[in-house]
């Protein structure tokens, strides 16, 4: 019988750089929604263009930027297979990462650049628009890589986008606390993603170099030790994710190379087993997309409905909550309350799934408990939310508010990481990547139909 050694994941090292990269993928998208005050500041002024005093023009921020986020991940996310058969994952993930640190650099660099407000708007959207496309592609492509490694990276690779907000709300809170000047704050901040992008590059570029990882993703011709025995190998015992554990003369290699070519039965080698190993280096046919999500369809419609109840709110309705205490407060209140709150519970919610797995993916009540997520869409418009036309408040203490944002982030993030891991358990392991593309793509619309739902609702308070 033929056995692989998988080489250890030495100081947890792969897991790491995947909670790093799971980390960069989110940056562009927190960084931008968690400085929606700098933006609004610099957007709603009451200076006129000819230096008379108007009404400030409303450029709905939030909801646009919601939008432009999230449209191009949808967009992108259909051209995957395009983008796949025609540029390799190196130029993919590398090229993304690279292109999302010159936008980076330009926001930066526009915060000491005045310009009219329109002007700055236009700049501003089309610069989301392009990071979010790049960052589309770079979660597209991460999201099939990690797919090839064992669950609990995914689980870890999601809990880093979990804390990437986090991290955004915290850089936030320390430039508003700084005596520093408001330009010089916001400067600060942005040149913050920037760092993070640059050690995502580079955690990126350090993965091949781990064998543990070039044991998962097929990146290395290097020959792995193996055991063998004299027992008769069976096809059931030489396949993982779809491909060769090991040959008959105990090496692994990561070319096409057929297994005659390498080596001949001995005398005392059951030539049967032999012939079994030489048919099943042949690559698994895989199955189609349409016969894949049949399989999967359930946690797409989770997916896609987790994201479309928290978007639809967060952050276009939740960042217009005014606090029931004005003041020196009410500087941190959003980011606090708002921000910081959600993404610290969205990212334990996700880190839960590390130990908990309830309910199992059978389970029909899995879908029941999604779909009861809605109740938060109306206990979160009948807050404080400030102006406000049609609904009356019912809920103005910031305590409240904050203890309905902890149950909705919580949820979120469990529900979302909870149905990204089970979908690729559902199919055979030759078509985890494709349960995973898949699932990316309603994750990416279920954001999209949140973000225009947004507009509405904000509408209706």
């Amino acid at each position: 019988m033929v056995q692989t050694v998988v080489p250890p994941d030495r100081f947890w090292f792969v897991g790491i750089i995947f909670f790093i990269l799971g980390l960069g993928t989110l940056l562009p998208w927190n960084f931008f929604m968690t400085a929606s005050l700098y933006f609004q500041a610099r957007l709603n002024t009451t200076g006129g263009t000819n230096g008379t005093m108007e009404e400030p023009k409303e450029y709905y921020f939030n909801n646009w930027m919601t939008l432009l986020s999230q449209l191009p991940l949808l967009l992108f996310t259909l051209l995957n297979s395009f983008l796949y058969q025609r540029l390799c994952e190196a130029v993919r993930i590398a090229g993304s990462l690279v292109f999302i640190l010159l936008f980076f650099i330009l926001t930066a660099v526009l915060v000491k650049v005045p310009m009219g407000e329109d002007r700055f708007f236009s700049i501003t959207m089309a610069t989301i628009w392009f990071i979010n496309s790049f960052g589309a592609v770079l979660q597209g492509s991460l999201f099939g890589l990690v797919g090839l490694l064992p669950q609990k990276y995914s689980a870890v690779f999601m809990s880093g986008q979990g804390l990437a907000g986090t991290f955004a709300a915290v850089a936030m809170l320390l430039a508003i606390a700084s005596d520093a000047d408001s330009e010089s704050a916001a400067l600060g901040y942005f040149i913050t993603p920037c760092v993070g992008t640059l050690v995502t590059l580079f955690s990126y570029l350090l993965l091949p170099r781990m064998k543990f990882a070039q044991y998962y993703l097929k990146k290395s011709s290097s020959q792995y030790e193996a055991v063998t025995t004299e027992e008769p190998v069976k096809e059931s015992s030489t396949v993982e994710n779809g491909k060769l554990n090991g040959h008959a003369n105990g090496t692994v290699t990561s070319n096409s190379t057929k297994v005659e070519e390498e080596v001949e039965p001995t005398p005392g080698e059951n030539k049967q087993a032999f012939l079994t190993l030489n048919h099943v280096e042949q690559e698994p046919e895989k199955a189609s997309v349409l016969e894949v999500f049949k399989k999967i369809w359930v946690m797409a419609f989770c997916v896609t409905f987790v994201f479309t109840v928290t978007l639809s709110v967060f952050p276009a309705v939740t960042v217009d909550v005014k606090t029931a205490y004005p003041g020196k407060w009410e500087r941190f209140f959003i980011s606090v309350c708002c921000f910081l709150t959600f993404n610290i519970n969205d990212w334990l919610g996700r880190s839960i799934t590390t130990l908990v797995h309830w309910p199992k993916k059978e389970s029909r009540l899995f879908p029941v408990l999604v779909v009861s997520r809605v109740v938060f869409i109306p206990l979160l418009m009948l807050c404080n939310v400030q102006p406000r036309n049609y609904s009356p408040v019912f809920f103005e203490n910031d305590f409240v508010f904050t203890a309905i944002m902890v149950l909705f982030s919580v949820s979120s993030g469990y529900f979302v990481c909870l149905s990204m891991s089970y979908a690729p358990q559902l199919v055979e392991p030759k078509d985890a990547e494709t349960a995973g593309a898949l699932m990316t793509f309603f994750l990416a619309l279920g954001l999209s139909i949140g973000a225009a739902l947004s507009f509405p609702l904000r509408a209706l308070v």
